[in-house]
C-alpha cells in the first residue's frame, strides 16, 4: 500500500475498512445484506462492485482512472444536477480479488465533503450464501456536511441499503441471463 501522502488522502487511518477495526473519532457505518446464493451470483456481484457498475446502476456518476478498482486509482463519484451536483473525489486504497472475497476500499481526498474511507465487499460463505458489506468511517470535511450534522449518517446508511438492493438486482439479472 502506498503511503498516505503519496495518495493525497485527507485522513491517516488508511486501510482500516479492509478488516477493521474502524478508528475512533469518526462516525462508523457497517451495513451487510444478503444478495443471493452460489458462485455465479458471487462472480456477477464482485464484477459489478469492482468495475464501478454497481455505483453507476445505483444512479450516481462515476469517473475513474481505471476500468476496475486497483490501488491508487482516482475516482470521483457524483450525484445531483448542474450546480447542485455533489462531487466526492476519492482514491482506491486497497483491493481484494480473492477466491471468496472481492471488493475494494477508497479514501477521501481534498474536495470530498467527508473525511474517511469506505469499502464495498462481496463474500461467498461456506454455506453458499453471498453477502455484500459496506463499511465506512467518516466525519464532516466541508461546511455543509458539518451543518447537516446527524443527517449525513442517515443518508450514508440509506445509500448503503440502496447499493445492496441494486446489487441484488444485478446478481438476479445475471442468473436469468444464463
Amino acid at each position: 500500500m502506498k503511503p498516505v501522502d503519496a495518495l493525497g488522502l485527507s485522513y491517516e487511518e488508511t486501510g482500516a475498512t479492509r478488516l477493521g477495526p474502524l478508528p475512533d473519532g469518526y462516525h462508523h457505518l457497517h451495513h451487510r445484506t444478503r444478495i443471493g446464493r452460489g458462485r455465479p451470483v458471487f462472480d456477477a456481484a464482485g464484477a459489478a462492485v469492482t468495475t464501478w457498475a454497481l455505483h453507476r446502476r445505483s444512479g450516481v456518476r462515476v469517473r475513474a482512472g481505471s476500468p476496475w478498482a486497483e490501488p491508487g486509482t482516482a475516482v470521483e463519484v457524483s450525484a445531483g444536477l448542474g450546480p447542485l451536483r455533489l462531487r466526492a473525489p476519492c482514491r482506491v486504497v486497497w483491493t481484494a480479488y480473492e477466491k471468496d472475497r472481492t471488493g475494494f476500499g477508497y479514501g477521501t481526498v481534498a474536495g470530498h465533503p467527508e473525511c474517511g474511507e469506505e469499502s464495498f465487499v462481496v463474500e461467498l460463505r461456506e454455506d453458499g450464501s453471498v453477502w455484500f458489506t459496506v463499511m465506512a468511517f467518516s466525519r464532516p470535511a466541508r461546511w455543509y456536511t458539518r451543518l447537516a450534522g446527524p443527517l449525513v449518517p442517515v443518508l450514508q446508511l440509506g445509500y448503503a441499503r440502496w447499493l445492496g438492493r441494486t446489487l441484488r438486482r444485478i446478481a438476479a439479472a445475471s442468473q436469468s441471463s444464463e
